[in-house]
């Protein structure tokens, strides 16, 4: 009987023995490695942030594992909020080598009588190790935390625990540590808390989903009063102190970025991961962000105005192009989910911009001879399309008859840009868009045309912008930077004279040259003398506004990315008006200047009505030219082209009308490159069947297949034949 005893005592001690064996090579394999310190421990994570110009955040994530962008040292927080969280959490942690045995057997002792977990004993080094390495709620992890919990404090100093634990420590919405809760929750710096704020902080960490702020104001009270109530005990609060506590509402107020630059950042990040500079923790941009922050509210209310007006998208850009930065990437909509298409940016996507690219044109022609003055024939003006006909008009659909350049560019008349692309040449005009950054306009010279004259390409807003800081800066190109690193020096190339774009911002900031169209008291008559452009694309489909003074460069662009037209929005309905707010602001608190005008130039009188052929007197006007073309003769533009037909065109088709007399139906031919005064003999199927003073001859339609060419003579002298072009009347 007793060897069976003593049998059994050893078979228990050896299985003791083996249990612990167990107990031991499983603890062994089951502990994780602890961390030699807890910088280590975030190091690997991306701490990429983008900053504006005065260094404050563009960008705050609250998706990472860690908080990684407002982590603070423990000195900068609060004394008072430390020692709430070691009361209320820990309150023997400077006393204990990463356990705290005495309350793990209190709590042992309550969860026995309660016959249920009511509390859990985690000391702040513990919750650290639960932090790093996550595991499931067990008794067995308990054991496992222990253990890491003090070899983590045989690493690391009980100040370097309790600094991780604050700026880590999780609560509702993926925000980490004191610092992102007291934006969370108060929108305001965790050093002008009240000490309620703080106590509220403190609880929150014990179920941050069940007592968030925002879903229960009140769910922390008991917990704070309890709380309030220790530190009274513990001669941390006074009498007075406590019963302000009791007293005090929380007042909540939800924080949000306070710099709006959502797809400003988008961009940065893409481009700096792209030249693999992915690593820089902090990038340094241009943006301005009070700037930023008060174009978005212009422009955002301006929105609002125009919502009855089928319109969703908008979008401005500013550039200081003194310095060549990007100071305001903003886009309609504080947030990227309140509008249609607005994970678009329509800063980078390219659209049609009208009447926004004529003074690129005029400078062109500026460059090649025309002066200001030159006069351009603003009449009907038909254009083949295919197999027929399309009718160009100005916006009014009014023809003004012969103007000069500087009344042509103001006004952005359409056929005078179309009669001045063929003096420039589209291809040499396309080439010289492509040195100004409009990389968009991709396409063979073929397949724009003539129409590039009138913005039928697309191009982007930041494209736009970048070519207008080269008509502001004197004719030189500096690529436009977001980043603020002046140790990069960036390469600088002339593409227009000084003179050539002293004349067109001249011409851009003058009231009277744009009248006619626009009148001399319209909204594009800045305080400070700056120059302005619109544009509107066909159907009303994207309306610009793009400006600049002495020092700044600014684009509005108005439409919707969809491609919807809009309800009637041109560049001076819409964009116009954010434009102007927008340099009110640009020189709010600056000393203004005018604009640069070059000294080279030749300030002249000249005749206001310089074709009129009334007998007149001569209606005086200043003028600047560039030198040595101040004499050039002021002829209509129009004697300089080359001869040719330009109605009918090659395989046109025409149908007579059956409700009007075949005998009483006629088509106009017409001839570039001739005046009013040579001779013109027409030629019809082989021919003569009229001659004319003048391009212009009505001809009696027939129908049938025909073939018609012109021979003109000027003063008795014969010039060259037109080409035989072949139509159709149907």
């Amino acid at each position: 009987m007793k060897g069976r005893r003593t049998n059994i005592l050893i078979t228990l001690f050896l299985g003791f023995i083996a249990a612990c064996g167990l107990m031991v090579v499983k603890t062994r394999n089951d502990l994780m490695p602890v961390p030699q310190s807890l910088a280590a421990v975030i190091s690997d994570v991306s701490r990429q942030q983008v900053l504006d110009r005065c260094g404050r955040p563009l960008t705050i994530t609250y998706q990472n594992r860690w908080n990684i962008h407002e982590y603070v040292p423990l000195h900068k927080i609060p004394g008072f909020l430390q020692q709430a969280f070691i009361i209320s959490e820990d309150k023997r942690f400077f006393n204990h080598h990463g356990i705290d045995w005495q309350a793990r057997l209190n709590a042992f002792r309550k969860n026995i009588f309660s016959l249920k977990a009511v509390r859990g004993a985690s000391t702040i080094t513990e919750q650290v190790v639960r932090l790093i390495h996550p595991r499931p709620r067990t008794i067995w992890s308990k054991w496992l935390e222990g253990i890491e919990a003090a070899r983590l404090e045989s690493n690391v100093t009980k100040a370097d625990i309790l600094e991780f634990y604050l700026n880590q420590v999780p609560y509702a919405s993926h925000r980490r540590g004191v610092v992102q809760a007291a934006a969370h929750y108060f929108n305001r710096d965790m050093h002008t808390l009240s000490r309620k704020e703080m106590l509220a902080l403190v609880v929150l960490v014990r179920a941050p989903s069940g007592m968030d702020l925002h879903k229960n104001p009140g769910a922390v009270e008991t917990s704070v009063a309890l709380l309030s109530a220790r530190l009274r005990q513990a001669g941390l609060l006074s009498i007075g102190q406590h019963n302000r506590i009791a007293d005090e509402e929380l007042a909540l107020d939800r924080s949000g970025l306070s710099i709006p630059a959502a797809h400003f950042v988008w961009s940065i990040l893409r481009n700096q991961n792209s030249d693999g500079t992915h690593d820089q923790s902090r990038i340094r941009t241009t943006l301005d962000g009070d700037l930023q922050k008060t174009i978005q509210d212009i422009i955002d209310q301006h929105m609002k105005g125009l919502k009855n007006r089928c319109i969703n998208n908008a979008a401005a850009l500013v550039a200081d192009h003194t310095t060549s930065e990007i100071i305001a990437w903003v886009v309609a909509g504080n947030s990227i989910e309140q509008i249609p298409g607005a994970f678009i940016d329509p800063v980078i996507t390219p659209r049609q911009p009208g009447s926004a690219l004529k003074p690129f044109l005029y400078a062109l022609s500026l460059e090649y001879g025309w002066t200001a003055a030159t006069v351009i024939d603003d009449s009907p003006l038909k254009e083949p399309v295919g197999t027929g006909l399309h009718s160009y008009n100005n916006y009014s659909r009014s023809f003004y008859g012969p103007v000069s350049l500087r009344e042509a560019l103001g006004n952005s008349m359409n056929i005078p840009a179309l009669r001045t692309i063929r003096f420039t040449g589209a291809d040499n005009y396309l080439i010289r868009l492509r040195d100004l950054g409009f990389e968009s306009l991709d396409q063979h010279p073929g397949f724009y045309g003539d129409g590039l004259a009138l913005g039928n390409g697309e191009v982007t807003l930041l494209e736009l912008v970048q070519a207008y800081t080269v008509l502001a800066r004197r004719g030189s190109f500096i690529s436009l930077t977001a980043l603020n690193d002046h140790s990069v020096q960036r390469a600088s190339k002339q593409i227009f004279s000084e003179e050539v774009t002293s004349i067109i911002a001249n011409i851009l900031s003058d009231p009277e040259a744009r009248k006619l169209e626009f009148g001399t008291g319209s909204l594009l008559r800045f305080p400070v003398q700056t120059a302005v452009k619109t544009g509107t694309s066909s159907d009303y489909r994207d309306a610009w506004a793009i400006g600049f003074n002495y020092r700044y460069t600014a684009g509005v662009w108005m439409g919707n990315l969809d491609r919807r037209p809009t309800d009637g929005i041109t560049g001076s309905v819409g964009p116009a008006l954010v434009l102007r707010a927008v340099f009110s602001e640009l020189t709010r608190f600056e000393q203004t200047q005018p604009l640069y005008i070059s000294p080279k130039l030749i300030r002249m009188d000249i005749c206001r009505n310089p074709v009129s052929e009334t007998g007149g007197p001569c209606l005086k006007k200043t003028e600047w030219f560039i030198p040595g073309t101040e004499n050039a003769l002021e002829e209509p533009e129009e004697t300089r082209e080359t001869i040719g037909l330009r109605q009918p065109n090659n395989g046109l088709e025409l149908a007579l009308d059956p409700r009007i007399p075949a005998e009483e139906q006629a088509f106009e031919f017409l001839i570039e490159g001739v005046s009013n005064k040579d001779r013109v003999e027409w030629v019809v199927n082989g021919a003569a069947v009229a001659i004319t003073s003048g391009g212009k001859y009505c001809w009696p339609l027939k129908k049938g297949r025909h073939r018609v060419k012109a021979a003109s003579w000027r003063d008795g002298h014969k010039m060259p034949d037109t080409a035989e072009v072949v139509f159709f009347v149907k």
